[in-house]
């Protein structure tokens, strides 16, 4: 947890207006979150911090690479990313309803760890489907694996075809 340390912006000694801060995202940021989808990656972190009388509006920018595995062929590849958020801090005593999204800092605050919201911008920046090969353009699909799997599976479409048991008990109906 020490290297998140570094995602911690003091903002009470900061003037009102704009502020900006990098950040450098990699392995050594993703070991300390335990199941983190993504183990490998080259980021870097853009945060532009506008300090106002009543809130702090942050700017995200996130751009580099991720190592992800092909669903397809298994390979990992490079899965490029470019990540615009922007997050609410207001400074309030009262609670805010959990269904607004909004971060609530109290006069007893006096920084705002961004870590846990950078972590979060990137796993939901993911693809839900990672493919390494954009059909036919750039083949990084491994292409043995992707031979197996056709033989594999025009094997098995064979074998039910093949097996005069399931004729049998369609007949039973």
């Amino acid at each position: 947890m020490k290297s998140l340390r570094n995602f911690s912006i003091p903002f009470t000694g900061l003037k009102l207006g704009k502020h900006q801060f990098e950040y450098i995202i990699n392995d050594a940021f993703f070991n300390e979150f335990e199941y983190s989808l993504v183990k490998k990656a080259n980021l870097n972190c853009q945060v532009e911090l506008e300090r106002q009388e009543t809130m702090i509006i942050l700017n995200f920018q996130i751009t580099g690479t991720i190592d992800a595995n092909c669903d397809r062929c298994l390979a990992q590849y490079p899965q490029q990313v470019d990540i615009h958020e922007q997050q609410v801090a207001k400074f309030s005593e009262e609670e805010i309803g959990e269904d607004e999204e909004i971060i609530v800092l109290t006069k007893n605050d006096h920084e705002i760890n961004i870590a846990g919201l950078i972590y979060e911008y990137i796993n939901v920046a993911l693809p839900f489907i990672t493919v390494c090969d954009n059909e036919g353009k750039t083949s990084f699909c491994d292409k043995e694996m992707l031979d197996s799997l056709n033989k594999l599976s025009a094997n098995t479409e064979q074998n039910e075809q093949a097996d005069p048991r399931w004729d049998a008990l369609k007949k039973i109906k």
